[in-house]
């Protein structure tokens, strides 16, 4: 995926945050809000008509406190604030979700074309000792998204809600028995993960991490003998290096939820299979992904694998589907499977039957 602040300049946005002065609100007594400008040395209040209608669309709740509104119509971020329970919420310029999500879907076939390579580097970080160096923690993590399609989390979130990501397990988290491993955790929107694995290596390793102090599950040991957490932006920028280009942890889940959107797709093109609705489809990689099903279609399926399970009821486009021999592998450790190799071929194909 591109970095943010250039999808921002694409989208003809300016990329900024809410660490910058802005606009807040304040509370009127006989309701609504009066809406301030805090930069320079005193506040003042808005007057500006166009300012006013742009606030008032953004819908802001009144439960929110701490808010912040960018003084800029053309920021990518256009307000943040805390809700009931004290969670950060976002609204951003709606020219930004449309580009972001597309730009998402457009980089994807790059994401599979860098995945053997991931996989490579993670494999050669995991072949050597099990001492928990920085390289093999992150190695460690990065094989986890690939293979539980599991949320990267962020500190925030395990701070203020007390949901968690691979990032942010706790040791209380994992439990390990020989090679096998068990994640149970609360992930967000209040969901319940419990993933099982067998992994060696990977055991190897999180079984040390549990050995050194502190809570967090996965901690490294620098080359003074002290050790350090791991966050999501750690794993984020091993991503971009080891593949050559700007790689996020969420394109794990964007990858795996399109590749088996396409072989459930698949499996219902067989000479007596009986055509799946793509809202089946959708619900079914939604329960693997953990979202909901208008969550799963908007951010974790290609569009390109919807059209192709919305053509199911044509026969040209259930043969050209049924051309891609069907079948079930997990993820490999080096390379791409089967089912990878077939999402790859679609996202290239031009095929107007898959359009």
């Amino acid at each position: 995926m591109l970095p943010p602040n250039t999808a921002a300049r694409r989208a003809g946005l300016r990329w900024t945050n809410d660490v910058q002065p802005g606009l807040t609100r304040r509370a009127r007594t006989e309701g609504g809000f009066d809406y301030l400008d805090t930069r320079g040395q005193r506040s003042k209040l808005v007057r500006d008509e166009a300012t006013l209608t742009r606030i008032r669309k953004l819908a802001i709740p009144p439960a929110w406190t701490d808010v912040w509104i960018s003084p800029e119509a053309d920021s990518h971020l256009q307000a943040t604030g805390r809700d009931a329970r004290g969670r950060k919420q976002y609204r951003y310029h709606a020219d930004w979700q449309a580009g972001r999500g597309q730009t998402k879907f457009d980089s994807l076939r790059r994401f599979g074309a860098v995945l053997p390579r991931l996989r490579r580097r993670v494999q050669q970080a995991l072949s050597g000792p099990d001492e928990p160096t920085r390289e093999r923690v992150l190695a460690t993590l990065v094989r986890l998204l690939d293979t539980t399609w599991l949320r990267i989390g962020n500190a925030s979130y395990a701070r203020e809600n007390g949901t968690y990501g691979l990032s942010t397990l706790r040791n209380r988290h994992a439990g390990i028995k020989g090679d096998a491993i068990e994640l149970s955790f609360v992930g967000k929107s209040g969901v319940r993960h419990q993933v099982r694995l067998t992994d060696r290596r990977v055991a190897r390793i999180v079984r040390r991490c549990r050995e050194l102090p502190g809570q967090e599950l996965f901690r490294y040991l620098d080359e003074d003998g002290n050790s350090h957490a791991v966050g999501s932006a750690d794993v984020n920028a091993w991503l971009s290096a080891a593949a050559g280009e700007h790689v996020t942890a969420k394109d794990f889940r964007t990858w795996h939820g399109s590749v088996l959107a396409l072989e459930l797709t698949l499996q219902a093109c067989g000479e007596a299979a009986q055509p799946c609705k793509p809202t089946e489809v959708v619900a079914a990689v939604a329960r693997r992904l953990g979202n909901t099903a208008a969550v799963c279609r908007k951010a974790y399926i290609h569009p390109r694998v919807l059209t192709a399970a919305e053509s199911l009821g044509d026969e040209a486009a259930r043969a050209a589907l049924r051309g891609l021999p069907w079948a079930v592998a997990p993820a490999p450790k080096t390379g791409l499977s089967a089912a990878e190799r077939r999402l790859m071929a679609l996202l290239r194909s031009r095929a107007a039957a898959l359009q």
